[in-house]
């Protein structure tokens, strides 16, 4: 069973709406214009009081809400106590929660984040951003919701083993250090080649539909996303998931050579130091494939570890027999049956997997 009506794509093509209820003062005006003629849907309160009287008043058909609260320092203790409050309350304790920060403060986003709230921002506020990562958010939370009412086992959440992660702290930044000339030369050559930034990075699905930045050496022309639906009929996975076409024309002439010698994906190094995804794990998926695998069948993917070469990479890649059941299989199997050992055999083997012999 899918889900239809789910769309991250382009949420503000809807005519869904979405309320926010929002305390401020000094953000107020830009919190109107930041919103207006959006998806969103305003309600301020005069105070902190008043605001935790509304979401006291939410019923079952409210989860969807927004929470924005301006976080002066000064009232931080009384801030503190109102979101206890909703995370007391089972209807208002998923709610996504907000907080603008009128001066930075370290402790105070440490805090709110412990607390639960789903992200802090200081001014200026890039309404661009925010609007985007409340789509994302809104649309996640109504995915697992779904995603969990299915699902007659508890929900599982991945927490990385130490081991592993130590394992990719040295790996990603020996290897780091050790290429950086190759990174530097490589940098200097995608410069030249074509028109446009050295470096792509788009927005990913990992483990536990994270979205994160995702790093690659930019390969493709400038505007090759927005061409995806135009080459859909030459995407050699059939009727399928996942994109990918034989001899891609939004290719460059150097990422021709990057691609197939997989040099492009040596900046994910950075994301495994990060912590976004691991050396070895599932690859993390762009959201138009993520909101496509939301049956309890293909979602077990996503309770594994993302990462940089997995078994699907040693096993068939590149070529284009590969079913899209085939490639989810295989990260199922990963999701239920990763350890160190296999991560260790996968490492080995990717090293003569890197060189494709067909262009993908």
């Amino acid at each position: 069973m899918q889900f239809p009506n789910v769309n991250v794509s382009n949420p503000s093509s809807t005519d869904t709406k979405v309320n926010v209820l929002y305390f401020a003062d000094q953000t107020e005006n830009d919190i109107s214009s930041g919103f207006k003629n959006s998806e969103f849907v305003l309600k301020k309160t005069n105070s902190i009081v008043s605001l935790k009287q509304l979401t006291q008043k939410l019923s079952i058909n409210d989860l969807s809400t927004i929470i924005i609260l301006e976080v002066d320092p000064l009232k931080f203790n009384e801030i503190q106590d109102f979101i206890h409050t909703l995370k007391s309350n089972w209807i208002t304790k998923n709610l996504i929660t907000i907080f603008f920060l009128t001066e930075y403060n370290p402790a105070i986003v440490k805090k709110a984040l412990e607390m639960g709230v789903s992200d802090c921002y200081n001014s200026p506020i890039p309404f661009d951003d925010l609007k985007e990562r409340l789509n994302f958010l809104t649309f996640y939370k109504v995915l697992r919701s779904q995603v969990n009412q299915l699902s007659q086992i508890p929900q599982i959440e991945y927490h990385i083993p130490i081991g592993k992660r130590i394992l990719d702290i040295i790996l990603s930044a020996t290897a780091l250090v050790g290429l950086s000339p190759i990174l530097a030369i490589v940098a200097a050559l995608v410069k030249i080649d074509s028109k446009g930034p050295v470096f792509y990075s788009s927005k990913r699905v990992g483990t536990g539909y994270k979205i994160f930045d995702f790093y690659k050496f930019r390969s493709m022309r400038i505007g090759a996303d927005d061409e995806v639906a135009s080459l859909a009929h030459k995407n050699q996975y059939d009727n399928a998931v996942f994109f990918k076409v034989q001899n891609d024309p939004r290719i460059t002439k150097l990422g021709s050579f990057l691609r197939r010698t997989s040099i492009d994906e040596l900046p994910q190094l950075l994301n495994v130091l990060k912590g976004d995804m691991s050396i070895v794990g599932n690859r993390p998926l762009p959201l138009y494939e993520a909101e496509q695998l939301t049956t309890n069948e293909w979602s077990m993917r996503f309770l594994g570890p993302a990462g940089l070469t997995g078994l699907w990479q040693i096993s068939r890649r590149g070529k284009k027999n590969m079913s899209d059941t085939e490639r989810k299989k295989l990260d199922n199997f990963y999701a239920k049956n990763y350890s160190m050992w296999l991560d260790i055999k996968i490492i080995f083997k990717t090293i003569p997997a890197l060189i494709q012999k067909e262009k993908v």
